[in-house]
């Protein structure tokens, strides 16, 4: 078992992160939480696999338990389901002196979180991530958020959980879609910060020995999210970097109405395509899309798309969160490892996406 500290000035939360790990989570939750009432958010693929177990344990354990299930995929970051969550907590007649946990992807993470910061102006949650996303990025930071129809995470706040629980065994039962999807951000963390990552990521011979891997991967993209947490914890300067690919990312999940492509799938090819023209402009070494199309590949990731008015895509980015008045801060490579924040107008926008 690994263990990380997020050490923030308001705040500090332990990230665990090993094998076998859902089993203990009642011992955990005593260490600090004195009551009973837990309302555990799941999506109703894991629900399936999970909750029972997940349930039938922490009463085991001493606690009133309720599982508040919502549809899985990007659709349930909506306000609709966001009020279902509230109705769930005020028919369990929750407080904010009890405690909520988001046992899911990053749908569920981002959804419920949002959920408990909101209710009751707050109630403590804990975030129990069961992708490889969620594991790697979207548990630890403290954003969280619901979807808008006009553009993704639009709605949000910042609101770290009370710990990180990261049982990598659960991903033994994640669809090989998603275990590809969550490549797509490790691969991001190479890119914008750690080259031995990114060379290590190309060194694995197959998916056998990714897995074999795999608490060393999620340890060191944990850390690598939790040191620039650390520095810019409310996504002013440093933290944006972790948006690399995202611009496009979220243009093409919208484009399809978030229904043909998976989060990570999207910024795998915004990766790559932005790279590709920041190297056309002279910006990035020469060679380092080739790479990121090379690792891609590598992991089972689409890298372009064709047959797609991009011009679409430039528009849904002028309502994207990194907007500052009529400036944009795109994430580029200087080359594999290093990166850093470009400020351009938006009318300059098209040339960095086609």
């Amino acid at each position: 078992m690994k263990k990380l500290d997020v050490v923030l000035k308001d705040k500090s939360y332990p990230i665990v992160i090993g094998k076998n790990l859902i089993d203990t989570l009642g011992e955990r939750i005593k260490e600090f939480y004195k009551g009973t009432k837990l309302a555990i958010v799941t999506d109703e693929n894991l629900n399936s696999i999970y909750g029972e177990r997940v349930k039938k344990n922490l009463e085991k354990d001493g606690f009133e338990v309720k599982l508040i299930v919502v549809a899985a995929g990007e659709k349930s970051k909506s306000f609709g389901v966001l009020q279902e969550l509230y109705n769930g907590f005020l028919d369990f007649k929750l407080t904010r002196s009890d405690l909520i946990i988001a046992f899911g992807g990053g749908v569920v993470g981002d959804l419920c979180g949002f959920a408990a910061s909101t209710f009751l102006r707050g109630v403590p949650f804990v975030q129990v991530p069961t992708s490889l996303l969620a594991q790697i990025d979207s548990s630890v930071g403290g954003k969280v958020a619901i979807d808008l129809e006009r553009g993704k995470n639009l709605v949000g706040s910042f609101y770290h959980p009370e710990f990180v629980l990261i049982d990598t065994e659960l991903l033994k039962t994640l669809d090989k879609r998603f275990l590809w999807d969550g490549m797509a951000e490790v691969i991001k963390y190479g890119c914008i910060s750690s080259k031995e990552l990114f060379s290590r990521l190309m060194e694995f011979k197959d998916e056998e020995e990714l897995l074999n891997n795999i608490d060393e991967i999620v340890f060191k993209c944990c850390d690598i999210k939790r040191k620039v947490v650390q520095e810019d914890e409310k996504d002013k300067g440093l933290r944006m970097i972790l948006n690399f690919g995202h611009t496009i990312g979220h243009g093409i999940e919208k484009y399809f109405d978030y229904s043909k492509y998976t989060h990570g799938e999207a910024v795998a090819m915004g990766m790559y395509m932005i790279t590709k023209n920041s190297e056309e402009l002279g910006i990035t070494q020469l060679g380092t899309s080739n790479k990121i199309k090379e690792i891609l590949s590598k992991y089972n990731l689409e890298y372009n798309l064709d047959n797609i008015d991009m011009k679409e895509i430039v528009e849904s980015t002028t309502l994207d969160k990194k907007n500052i008045g009529n400036k944009m801060n795109l994430i580029l490579l200087e080359e594999i490892g290093v990166s850093f924040i470009k400020s351009i107008d938006n009318n300059e926008i098209g040339k960095y996406i086609y």
